[in-house]
């Protein structure tokens, strides 16, 4: 038996059963679908993150206090590095501006009767933005009420909140200031953390007035602020690695930090590279978490494609037993079961390659990331429907296959 007769007869066979077919197929399409749209969402994250790293382009690391090197970029942070550490590192060789950014804890933003409630506000002088980044106005000034929000934090208000628009910033300390929206960041600004996080609302201050949170200089009478996170550019490109071990050894040594920051704490020196690696691996364990789990409703699905093909040899068994009584050999009623699987498998990977592209789309818009689609996901999904057919018909196709035709033509 050619493979076209075998296509023709097997599709004739589902068509006969459209809603056995249909039922059967559903599970693939759950799990093709459920695959795409997981992988889709996860490669369309690390290609956003990529992009707000690589795009400055800009010889920087953060530093940060952290219960271990291991965590995610800027996890359990706490406020250790002095105004003296900022000077002495701004002093450093090869690095040539030092930013400290802190967070405010807030009671919320209102306008009237709009209030919308923040956790915080991240504080941090005029120069860790450039104008490149400012889609509307301009940066604040140190010493002034101004503030800049973010796209999605303008988004909070009705009307979009915009230059010029005044607003009463209640901190969780119970000072309130009256604020100006300044300027609004553009949505591939830097977030509070390492350059990520640019899609929630971000809402930002200069240190001076707002940020207050001051500890005593270790050997003296003196406090002064002390701050979560730095922010440390290097000369240029080719001074960064240089820069990153002399910053690495003064914190060990000789910075206010080692004596403030908790006994277990250790110190975080990465540059964007090191933290897009970071990243990158906490997104694809992740994925492959979520991946695993969808994949399971392929297995479900492979098991309803099998358990559909035996049905179908007892229900065709006297068939079976008409065409080896007429010169049909094991390997035609083989190729002929199989092909069948494979159709129901591979109608199922196609359907959920579409659904999984509709689903990745949509899951991505609502995320408000780009999307990004790789082609090889599709190409898989065929790969996946035939495999799924051949390792689920197999064991029917070879049952029929063995049939005694004398057996086959007396069964009723």
């Amino acid at each position: 038996m050619d493979v076209g007769e075998s296509l023709r007869m097997s599709w004739r066979s589902i068509q006969g059963h459209k809603l056995r077919s249909t039922l059967t197929t559903l599970g693939v399409i759950i799990g093709v679908a459920a695959v795409i749209v997981f992988v889709t969402l996860g490669v369309s994250l690390q290609a956003d993150v990529v992009g707000e790293v690589t795009g400055g382009q800009e010889p920087v690391m953060s530093a940060w206090v952290a219960p271990d090197q291991d965590g995610p970029p800027g996890s359990g942070a706490q406020p250790v590095f002095t105004a003296s550490d900022v000077d002495r590192l701004a002093n450093t060789s090869g690095v040539s501006e030092v930013i400290p950014r802190g967070q405010v804890a807030t009671a919320g933003l209102s306008q009237g009767a709009q209030a919308t409630g923040f956790g915080g506000v991240t504080a941090t002088p005029p120069a860790f933005f450039n104008e490149s980044q400012i889609a509307e106005g301009r940066v604040y000034r140190a010493g002034e009420p101004e503030v800049l929000l973010n796209e999605a934090a303008a988004a909070l208000f009705q009307p979009n909140a915009s230059v010029g628009d005044q607003y009463t910033l209640a901190l969780a300390d119970g000072r309130a200031f009256e604020v100006r929206v300044v300027g609004i960041l553009n949505s591939s600004s830097a977030g509070p953390v390492g350059g990520f996080g640019s899609q929630a609302p971000q809402v930002y201050v200069p240190t001076d007035p707002f940020y207050n949170v001051t500890r005593e200089v270790p050997g003296t009478d003196r406090e002064q602020n002390v701050y979560p996170f730095l922010t440390i550019e290097a000369n240029n490109f080719s001074a960064l690695d240089p820069a990153q071990d002399r910053v690495q050894t003064y914190l060990l040594n000789g910075s206010d930090a080692r004596q403030l920051k908790p006994q277990s704490y250790v110190f975080n020196v990465q540059t964007n590279e090191q933290l897009l690696g970071q990243i990158e691996e906490i997104i694809s364990t992740f994925t492959d978490f979520i991946v695993g789990i969808a994949t399971i409703s392929l297995l479900v699905g492979s098991i309803g494609i099998a358990n559909i093909m035996l049905v179908s040899v007892t229900e065709r068994t006297r068939e079976i037993g008409i065409m080896k009584a007429t010169g049909a050999r094991q390997r035609d009623i083989l190729q002929l079961f199989i092909t069948e699987a494979v159709l129901l498998g591979v109608i199922g990977a196609l359907l959920g390659a579409v659904v999984g592209a509709v689903g990745g789309y949509a899951a991505t818009a609502y995320a408000e990331i780009p999307l990004t689609l790789d082609p090889l996901l599709f190409a898989g999904a065929i790969a996946v429907g035939i495999t799924v057919g051949v390792l689920a018909g197999a064991y029917p196709a070879w049952r029929a296959a063995k049939t005694d035709p004398i057996d086959a033509l007396r069964y009723e």
